[in-house]
């Protein structure tokens, strides 16, 4: 008898990257293509790790499921098929750099992309960073930029961190990953969105950032001289109203990262609508405490509903930008 040898039991996403991976990619791209960028990733970080399975347990995943399907060999998950079968999915530069985390080597995208950013944008960075961290920083950068940068900050933080680079020891590898994901992240992308083509998207950026009224009256001002611009600028405005244009599952994704708080304060006075969306998209519980706050008619401070609406509306357009979810909707808000 033959020795069976690899895993010989699959779990979780394991399941899905070994029929995806025996479906082979013609197949597998159908299914794919409908998988957003965090499945996505999740999906190549167990493909790339998955190793040898042998054919029987295909075999018995299929039986299981009902499938039919015809297994010809054993699989083996690694970062080639991982990259296979994201491959044509995600733009080359973000498959690239997503592949680059899988293998331990990020900063082979993160430090050559912050060379090519702004110098304006890294100082400004910096200068709120942690001193050590800001050191860290600049010791990665080109001499030529790191000087520029260097004169650009206030004399005391240009001392003390000169100082502090002639001391920097060899940093492990887990906070150095830690910090080329921040940067990535929270400086290089944002920054790569406001200096990016689209004059539509950074006003929109600015006015999702006012409150309804102000809202209403840069729009209308915008509507009567240029009528064209201002709807495409509505196209890709969203506030907490909006919510109710989400389908039930992006709802759900959102309202997962909102603590219970902030949503009974973002309903108190809201229309009927917007709270039955959002009550649809939390769980049981959270559902019963919030209604039990919104019956007891409590009164809340204005600012801080329209703070707290403002804090979930913020969120899903950030998750929107990272490709969490989907709140392309209608031209109006």
């Amino acid at each position: 008898m033959e020795k069976v040898t690899g895993k010989t039991r699959l779990r979780g996403a394991e399941r899905t990257a070994a029929l995806l991976l025996a479906m082979g990619k013609e197949n597998a791209d159908r299914i794919v293509k409908h998988f957003d960028e965090e499945d996505l990733k999740h999906l190549a970080r167990t493909a790339s790790t998955l190793g040898r399975v042998p054919r029987k347990a295909i075999e018995n995943l299929v039986e299981e499921l009902s499938e039919a399907m015809s297994i010809g060999a054993d699989l083996m998950g690694n970062d080639n098929v991982a990259e296979q079968l994201i491959s044509g999915f995600l733009p080359e530069d973000q498959a690239a750099e997503l592949m680059s985390d899988l293998r331990g080597d990020a900063g082979k995208v993160v430090w050559p992309r912050l060379a090519k950013m702004p110098e304006s944008a890294t100082v400004q960075y910096l200068t709120k960073e942690h001193p050590q961290v800001a050191a860290y920083v600049l010791s990665k950068l080109a001499p030529g930029l790191a000087a520029s940068v260097i004169s650009q900050l206030p004399l005391e933080l240009r001392k003390e961190l000169t100082r502090r680079m002639l001391t920097i020891k060899p940093v492990l590898d887990a906070p150095v990953r830690i910090l080329e994901d921040v940067l990535a992240q929270h400086l290089i992308t944002r920054v790569a969105r406001s200096n990016g083509p689209d004059i539509h998207a950074r006003l929109a950026d600015i006015i999702n950032k006012l409150d309804r009224e102000q809202m209403d009256e840069v729009l209308n001002g915008l509507e009567e001289y240029r009528p064209k611009e201002a709807k495409i600028v509505r196209g890709l405005l969203f506030t907490f109203d909006d919510i109710v244009k989400l389908s039930i599952e992006v709802r759900t994704r959102l309202f997962d990262e909102v603590p219970p708080e902030t949503v009974m304060l973002a309903l108190k006075g809201a229309d009927r609508p917007v709270t039955e969306a959002v009550l649809e998209s939390v769980s049981t519980r959270a559902r019963r405490i919030i209604e039990q706050e919104l019956a007891s008619g409590a009164a809340g401070v204005r600012k801080d509903i329209m703070q707290a609406r403002r804090s979930i509306a913020d969120l899903a357009l950030d998750m929107a930008n990272r490709g969490l979810i989907e709140i392309g909707g209608e031209d109006e808000y």
